[in-house]
């Protein structure tokens, strides 16, 4: 805002350099000096020159920042002449007090605010000062270029700021990972520790033991040594005895030869035929004693041969031990299965019994057909495909609809905490017999309005609350909102048979999470983009081939029949007899799910590997009664083997009904909720990264 000039008073120099002084009389006005500020604060008066030493301050000495002032100088001080401020200068101030007490400085702009009184100061007081104006200005304008610099600067920052809270979020992502999993590793290696100590201990229980036995063996070889190195000695003996023996009967024989004719003395026969008794009756001895500590006596090489047998015979019979007890083992395994088996035969047999005694003959649905409107051929259109319990909600969604026409007004629910806030009426509520065209537009002007307040607000709002402030944003009247909110309400709870529908009535209820909606709506997003991605000419069709690839690509964890079912239900929806599928039918734009069309045939495969994601979880926890968090933990990690850890917290928190944070502390809940929990939340399988995605596809296709 441009200020009027003010008048330019007179100045006289004083002494010293810069320092002015005006009389009184000489400031007169040439003009009015009422001037208006920027915010409309008028100030009025003379200027003057008063002293930056005036009223009561001190002259600072001039010095560098931040530096200790020189003693000698303070010595020196002397107190500033007293003056009064002049009313220009005062009226500057008490402005420039008011507006800085009017700010809001707590905010991220406080110190913008703060600057702006300022500024506009510094502008008052340079129009005023028309000599000095030039340099004023310029000294302005450059620091004002300073600033948007700075500005600059810290604008171009900012993405650098979130890029590292983003970095700082993974790395504390990272290391929470690599810590559990340094954490599971050392209670892995702790059980092997404690493993290898037994076998340690074991091992040393079995080397004393054979410590023993070898000092015990070497004890009795020693005896044996003795024992035949006596034998020995014995039998050299022996030997030596017998060559003597010999040598005397031979020295006994020649004698005879050389004296044959000479006639022997009887007494030197008789002497010589006691000797020979005596030395007979001595070998016979030692013959009986040789006999008798001989006789068992087995040669070296017969004791090595039976020594080898026994060895081979001993590590067969040890064999032969170990597959017994192996043998036994299984066994009794078998005999525990066999009881558990005949348990549950027993169980199933009685079960079946019951069955057979409650059990009513199966109904005759094709009498429906007289019934229903259209007839025999479209109820045969309609049943097909379906059990008993589908038909009896098909038939239960006919009969509520004609009810839902002979009423004309709703009994209203009241207005206490346990009724929905749609619902909250006392007085009766006029039925507006709304067709499924009218319910079905309405739902997807609510969910598309609902996902552009959330993203703005970045926040998840409450559905039921959300719904009445639409009806009564777009009705403008409270009457005809509540009339709406019943009308859907009550249409959408008896179409059961419509998914769309029903969805929206669960969700309403609290039955469904609302992530359960958002999950099946973004199932075709991924997959349009790919055929997108494999249609560079965006001709809208691709060949078959493509098609298959993009399936499997998209949803790595269906089977080659789930996908094979997919490309057939594209053959018949779009008729197709050439090679080329023109991709956008298939996929259009409204919401609703229309059975036996691709996308009624991609939903029902999602709801159906999320029943048996839930069954394969039941398997594993069905022997608790109580289910703990570690206990969930561990089922999830054994079902699905890729899911990684924050993901699996959330299925935790999920299930258990407590925030991620305070799963340590949460309370042990039983199986059914757990199951109830889980059903009602959008959950499933994670997929393989992409690398390994690839290879296995390669493997399977």
């Amino acid at each position: 805002m441009a200020l009027p000039p003010l008048s330019q008073p007179r100045l006289t120099p004083l002494s010293g350099p810069c320092n002015f002084h005006t009389p009184d009389e000489d400031l007169k006005p040439n003009c009015n000096l009422k001037r208006s500020l920027p915010l409309g604060e008028y100030f009025s008066g003379h200027l003057s020159t008063w002293p930056a030493y005036g009223s009561g301050q001190t002259i600072l000495e001039k010095r560098k920042p931040c530096t200790v002032p020189d003693p000698t100088i303070q010595s020196n001080y002397r107190p500033a002449t007293s003056i009064s401020k002049p009313r220009f200068l005062e009226q500057l101030e008490n402005y420039l007090k008011r507006e800085l007490q009017c700010l809001d400085q707590t905010g991220e702009s406080g110190q913008e605010a703060k600057l702006q009184p300022y500024r506009e100061v510094f502008e008052y007081f340079i129009e005023e000062f028309k000599t000095y104006k030039p340099l004023l200005s310029a000294i302005k304008n450059e620091y004002e270029l300073t600033l948007a610099h700075q500005r600059e600067q810290i604008r171009s920052l900012e993405p650098l700021k979130s890029m590292l809270v983003t970095v700082s979020e993974r790395c504390d992502l990272k290391i929470q990972e690599m810590r559990e999993a340094e954490r599971l590793e050392v209670k892995t290696l702790r059980k092997e520790k404690l493993t290898l100590l037994k076998q340690i201990d074991k091992l040393k229980t079995n080397l004393s033991f054979l410590k023993t036995q070898v000092a015990k063996l070497q004890k009795e070889v020693g005896k044996q040594y003795h024992h035949f190195r006596n034998e020995l000695d014995a039998r050299r003996l022996l030997i030596s005895d017998i060559n003597e023996l010999k040598l005397q009967r031979d020295d006994v024989k020649q004698s005879h030869s050389h004296h044959e004719v000479a006639t022997e003395d009887s007494a030197v026969l008789a002497l010589a035929l006691k000797v020979a008794r005596s030395d007979l009756a001595k070998t016979q001895v030692e013959l009986d004693t040789i006999k008798a500590n001989y006789g068992d006596v087995v040669p070296r090489r017969d004791y090595e041969a039976i020594k080898k047998n026994y060895s081979e015979i001993s590590s067969k019979a040890e064999v032969l031990q170990s597959d017994f007890d192996n043998l036994k083992k299984e066994h009794e395994m078998l005999l525990e299965l066999n009881s558990q088996l005949l348990q549950q035969r027993d169980e199933f047999c009685t079960n079946l019994a019951q069955l057979e005694r409650s059990s009513t003959p199966r109904p005759h649905w094709v009498k429906c057909a007289e019934v229903l409107p259209g007839g025999y051929d479209n109820w045969i259109t309609v049943s097909e495909g379906r059990n008993s319990d589908e038909l009896v909600d098909l038939l239960l969604s006919e009969l509520g609809w004609r009810i839902l026409k002979e009423k004309d007004f709703f009994e209203g629910m009241g207005t206490g905490l346990g009724v929905p806030v749609h619902l909250r009426q006392d007085d009766p509520v006029k039925n507006l017999m709304l067709t499924h065209k009218d319910v079905v537009n309405l739902l997807k002007e609510v969910w598309r309005e609902k996902n552009m307040a959330d993203q703005e607000t970045k926040t998840r709002s409450s559905l039921p609350e959300f719904f009445l402030n639409y009806l009564e944003k777009k009705f403008d009247d409270a009457t005809t909102a509540m009339e709406w909110s019943y009308s859907v309400h009550e249409t959408c709870r008896m179409h059961r048979t419509d998914e769309y529908l029903y969805l929206f009535y669960s969700i309403l209820m609290g039955e469904v999470d609302e992530d359960v909606y958002h999950g099946l709506v973004s199932i075709p997003n991924m997959l349009l983009k790919l055929l997108t991605d494999a249609d560079p000419e965006q001709l809208g069709t691709v060949t078959r081939q493509q098609f298959s690839d993009s399936l499997r690509e998209s949803f790595p964890l269906k089977s080659k029949e789930q996908i094979q079912e997919l490309i057939d239900t594209a053959d018949v929806q779009l008729k197709a007899t050439e090679d080329s599928i023109a991709y956008q039918a298939l996929i259009p734009e409204d919401e609703e799910w229309k059975s036996g069309t691709f996308m009624g045939i991609l939903r029902s495969q999602r709801l159906a590997e999320k029943k048996q994601y839930l069954k394969d979880l039941r398997n594993e926890l069905w022997k608790l009664k109580e289910v703990q968090v570690d206990d969930l933990r561990t089922a999830i990690t054994a079902v699905d083997h890729y899911i990684d850890f924050p993901l699996m917290e959330t299925y935790i928190a999920k299930a258990f009904k407590v925030p991620a944070e305070q799963l340590d502390v949460a309370f042990p809940l039983p199986l059914e909720k757990i199951m109830q929990h889980l059903e009602a939340e959008d959950i499933r399988r994670a997929e393989p990264p992409r690398a390994q995605l690839s290879e296995s596809m390669a493997s399977i296709y």
